[in-house]
């Protein structure tokens, strides 16, 4: 098939789309093209999102079962495990996880793995659209070459683009239709094919001159969050040491109408991007023989922020003469942002292993997260928000569900990493730590 066959299976819905990773990313997506009438499959080795997907079952917040379920029923949607599935794509969209190791370098084997896959079960005829973040240079030195070295030419056989994923979990105002997209294509070809796809499921897409453009534009917009919130960070460790709130500093720099975008500290970075994708661009650098000086201060300052609030839990304690050792220490919520029950990359897991080193009994309660799995592969359950039980309640993650009046009223000691008590009439405002 050539790309005037594949672009007219396109513009009629009858190509058929894999969705390869069913996580945060592609679910949103697999919804999308089901709804506007593509046969939809999502290929995933995790076997219990395989089962729940072909009921039409949600495991994701932000994608209700009811995006899912007619569907599924309708045989539109489908989801599997086996990768054979890919000989009958026409259009395969890559959102596989790209993790660091514990070197802070990339770990790209899913995205290889994804790329061999493809590759063992290729056919004339099909688009490969990849949207893991990733370091520039990927698209073009990773998957072309594995997706033409078996005689396929590209922008011809095969046509091949990235473009950068912009979930942003919990947001109920842009969400995958609303959010304009950018899109590089290997070719201009490929840009052309990987634009019929997308504009049937996004309202504004933002075409780039070339894949690594895209894959930069990710790392930007995560760089950018990542040292602004170092810069909050910083603020609020010098604003301590100089005897202010810097919560109160950045809330009235924030009504300056100009000039001035507020950014507000917290216990450190969390989710799938933020403390992550800037790391991207500086091993790329590094292989460059360059620096990435910003990124890595950043990074600096917001890996010590769990540190720190450890720190300030033992200041409070200290302050009303007791120790970290032998006190009870409830930690509210472990989701790494409010409102969602994501708990990848979350501070308070590092908050919470300091604060047991140092001979604490620790509990969590998350109204989103009833139990965490731990590093050892064991689950550990949330206990019930009874505040009075523990000697110090430290809040990690503002969820609304968050009872501010009876916390501040119950609670014998309180470390607020989030300012959650800003608007809250403090009967001891002495029992009240901030960062």
């Amino acid at each position: 098939m050539n790309s005037v066959g594949l672009l007219e299976k396109l513009a009629t819905k009858r190509g058929h789309v894999v969705v390869v990773g069913v996580g945060y990313v592609g679910l949103p997506l697999v919804a999308e093209f089901a709804r506007e009438g593509f046969q939809v499959t999502g290929l995933d080795y995790d076997t219990r999102k395989v089962e729940l997907l072909s009921q039409g079952e949600s495991y994701i917040r932000d994608v209700p079962s009811s995006d899912l379920a007619p569907h599924a029923k309708s045989g539109l949607l489908r989801a599997t495990a086996d990768p054979t599935v890919l000989r009958e794509a026409d259009a395969v969209i890559v959102c596989v996880p790209t993790p660091l190791n514990k070197t802070k370098d990339p770990d790209m084997r899913y995205i290889v793995d994804a790329a061999e896959q493809i590759a063992k079960h290729q056919h004339p005829g099909m688009l490969v659209v990849l949207e893991s973040t990733t370091y520039p240079g990927t698209t073009t030195e990773l998957l072309v070459p594995k997706l033409t070295e078996g005689g396929f030419e590209l922008g011809k056989d095969v046509f091949v683009a990235f473009s950068p994923e912009r979930v942003d979990p919990g947001n109920q105002t842009f969400q995958t239709r609303n959010t304009p997209k950018v899109l590089g294509g290997a070719t201009k070809k490929c840009l052309e094919v990987a634009t019929a796809l997308y504009s049937h499921v996004i309202a504004k897409l933002v075409p780039v001159s070339s894949t690594e453009v895209a894959e930069m534009v990710k790392l930007l917009e995560n760089t950018f969050r990542a040292v602004n919130i170092g810069l909050a960070n910083e603020i609020a460790l010098m604003s301590r040491k100089l005897g202010v709130n810097p919560f109160e500093v950045i809330r009235a720099a924030g009504s300056k109408p100009f000039g001035f975008m507020p950014f507000y500290p917290g216990p450190g970075l969390g989710g799938h991007c933020i403390p992550i994708d800037p790391l991207y661009l500086s091993w790329k650098l590094k292989s460059l023989k360059g620096q990435a000086r910003f990124i890595e201060l950043a990074d600096s300052i917001n890996s010590s922020m769990p540190s720190y609030v450890v720190e300030r839990v033992a200041a409070a304690l200290n302050h009303h003469s007791k120790s970290v050792k032998g006190s009870k220490v409830l930690v509210y919520g472990v989701a790494y942002k409010k409102n969602v029950n994501d708990v990848r990359e979350s501070p308070a897991f590092e908050v919470m292993e300091e604060l047991e080193a140092k001979g604490a009994h620790v509990s969590f309660t998350d109204p989103l997260v009833p139990t965490v799995e731990l590093p050892n592969g064991h689950e550990s359950k949330g206990v019930a928000p009874d505040f009075a039980a523990y000697d110090v309640v430290v809040v990690i993650t503002d969820h609304d569900a968050l009872d501010r009046e009876r916390l501040a009223r119950e609670a014998h000691l309180i470390v607020d990493t989030r300012d959650a008590l800003a608007r809250v009439s403090l009967p001891h405002p002495d029992r009240v730590f901030g960062l």
